[in-house]
């Protein structure tokens, strides 16, 4: 059972990611969105939406896209009470596309941005709480890693802007990007960008030096499914 913190961030919704394929994981899970991914009986995203709840989160913006019947029913039979809407890609409109769509649906003007694949543990009332005091437009998770290839590295600046995205190679240690989110509606929506769009490189890579956009690192559990390695480490590591 998820341990629950007593405190309300300020951000009390989320847009999760849910619309991915889980192609790398075809030879140890059955075709189904990478999030519904079993961990001990349960998908993954049940343990995503456990951790966000646990930090306040109150209303949920899922992004639909493959099989998305197969989460609406898991959500529909095991949530009834959660507070959700359910946002369906007619065609995949990538992650900016995708977090564009649910932002429409937005109740506030800032929301939390997970990913249905990554469980990052990071503390949400810190980051709403520097997402806000900055005013910025997007406030990005970091976590610290070492000896790796798979992801690449976000640099900042000495007032925790960032300073630079470098791309996929080894990397003795460095900062990764951990999928977790603070954004203003409203500033996202009003940006020039076109339906189908990746927010990493579209929106993040390419505005991070006209927007105001922060990093704050936070050296908290993180485990990504995408690869069989990782969704083995989930059924060692993971319990709820």
């Amino acid at each position: 059972m998820a341990a629950y913190n007593t405190l309300t961030s300020p951000i009390t919704e989320c847009v999760i990611l849910a619309g991915g394929l889980g192609t790398r994981l075809r030879s140890v899970v059955a075709d189904v969105p990478k999030c519904m991914a079993p961990v001990h009986n349960k998908p993954f995203l049940a343990y995503i939406i456990a951790y966000l709840e646990s930090y306040g989160i109150e209303r949920f913006i899922f992004s639909l896209g493959y099989r998305h019947e197969v989460i609406t029913q898991y959500l529909t039979m095991h949530f009834p009470r959660l507070n959700a809407e359910l946002v369906v890609e007619e065609e995949p409109l990538g992650t900016g596309g995708a977090i564009k769509l649910c932002c429409e649906k937005t109740a506030g003007n800032n929301v939390i941005v997970a990913n249905g694949d990554t469980l990052f543990k990071a503390d949400i009332h810190v980051l709403a709480k520097i997402h806000l005091q900055h005013r910025a437009d997007c406030t990005l998770t970091l976590k610290p890693m070492h000896n790796f290839d798979r992801y690449g590295v976000v640099e900042l600046k000495e007032d925790d802007t960032v300073k630079s995205f470098k791309e996929k190679q080894f990397y003795k240690e460095g900062l990764i990007n951990g999928g977790l989110y603070a954004l203003n509606v409203q500033s996202f929506l009003n940006e020039d960008l076109p339906q189908k769009f990746s927010f990493e490189k579209d929106y993040l890579e390419a505005l991070y030096h006209k927007r105001t956009m922060i990093g704050i690192l936070q050296d908290a559990y993180f485990i990504d499914i995408g690869i069989p390695e990782d969704y083995e480490r989930a059924q060692r590591e993971l319990s709820i």
